[in-house]
């Protein structure tokens, strides 16, 4: 399948100032996704973008897609997306975990309504920002993948090999590995976003990118937004999710053990 479909574009006028959040991978954690809101909002964010995962993983599917379909203004898709629309194929993951990933992703489609199917089917997977001369690249794993996976330690090369050759930008966002980095490159600006509901960098809080742009410079910054763990793992029980005890601890602890 060919997953790049075309770009979303978004301009702004030269000049105009631009307070922009950029969130990932949800994974039904809607609790979370509340926090992070409710931040968002806090600082007078104009435009919230995801970067896909939204849904697969978590108690709350459907109130995840529902949130963000209510207060994002663009939304492209990632691989856990695709898995609830198709289901998880052998090769994608560990051939031990398939199984149990499988269950996982058929639990989810199960919570949501054809509509929802159809609107994580019908993403986007690209997305161009400009703002006055600034260019933003913004995918959820590389430009041509929705799962291959491109970690902080990766060298140089490699960074701008997978993640800058498609199109020339100044800023290049994603999320997929869960693991909040910024570096630069050569003026390359390469960021992930981390993870709403389930970070792995040992930080059990709600991560995403802010992105101030006015006049023609353009300002960066992770934020950190703490939420209710016990509340969100309490839900795990409550809707009986598969493999919940795995899931529980990983939210519990920002990092899978």
């Amino acid at each position: 399948m060919d997953y790049l479909k075309s770009f979303i574009m978004m301009e702004k006028r030269k000049g105009d100032f631009m307070k922009l959040a950029f969130i990932s991978d949800i994974h039904g954690n809607a609790i979370a996704l509340d926090a992070v809101l409710e931040d968002i909002q806090n600082k007078g964010v104009e435009e919230t973008i995801v970067l896909g995962d939204i849904a697969y993983r978590g108690p709350e599917p459907k109130r995840s897609i529902e949130l963000v379909r209510k207060h994002s203004t663009q939304i492209i898709k990632g691989n856990a997306d695709e898995w609830v629309v198709r289901g998880v194929e052998k090769g994608e993951v560990p051939d031990k975990a398939l199984a149990l990933m499988q269950k996982e992703a058929d639990w989810t489609k199960n919570q949501l309504s054809e509509e929802d199917i159809n609107f994580l089917n019908d993403l986007d997977t690209e997305l161009i920002i400009k703002a006055g001369n600034k260019k933003i690249h913004a995918f959820h794993a590389t430009p041509n993948s929705l799962f291959d996976v491109v970690n902080p330690n990766d060298s140089n090369e490699k960074l701008l090999a997978e993640l800058t050759q498609k199109e020339k930008a100044d800023v290049y966002l994603y999320g997929h590995i869960h693991q909040a980095y910024s570096r630069v490159i050569i003026g390359k600006r390469i960021i992930n976003l981390g993870s709403v509901g389930l970070p792995f960098d040992g930080i059990p809080e709600a991560s995403y990118v802010l992105v101030e742009v006015s006049n023609n410079s353009l300002q960066t910054s992770h934020v950190r937004v703490p939420y209710s763990i016990e509340k969100a793992i309490q839900m795990y029980d409550e809707v009986d999710y598969p493999n919940k005890e795995m899931m529980k601890e990983i939210v519990r602890n920002g990092e899978i053990s």
